[in-house]
């Protein structure tokens, strides 16, 4: 089945501006980024990572700020838009990329949750990493 790339939408644009920032705060801690975007109908894994022995599937959520080191009761916290049932597709979509890359079951691995605040102006950015979620 072939993918049909959408528009790019200033959703998607902020996504992809998020997942960059996210990818060389990654390798600036010592990840190896191998893969961005893993695709299926039934979900996408944003980045796939390895970190030492564990490979890591990373899922990117981001929001624009004007501080992004500043929080306010009525702002949505990124990691508040990982709920259960994106985490089911990327549970899914992570079964099919094990199998499709005959990765060995023993193989370790985990899923991450990189939290991006960006605010356009300044171009500043401020990443907060979450390891090993557990939903």
């Amino acid at each position: 089945m072939k993918r049909i790339e959408p528009k790019t939408t200033e959703k998607r644009k902020k996504g992809d501006a998020g997942e960059d920032v996210s990818c060389k705060y990654l390798e600036n801690k010592g990840y190896i980024v191998k893969e961005r975007n893993y695709w299926k109908p039934w979900g996408e894994i944003d980045i796939v990572a390895q970190k030492g022995s564990i490979l890591k599937f990373i899922e990117v959520k981001t929001v624009t700020r004007e501080n992004p080191d500043m929080i306010s009761r009525e702002s949505v916290r990124p990691e508040e838009n990982f709920h259960a049932a994106k985490f089911r597709r990327l549970h899914r979509a992570i079964q099919t990329y094990l199998l499709q890359h005959k990765v060995s079951e023993s193989v370790p691995w985990e899923i991450d949750l990189s939290c991006v605040y960006l605010n356009y102006e300044t171009k500043k950015a401020r990443v907060e990493l979450f390891e090993n979620v557990i939903l």
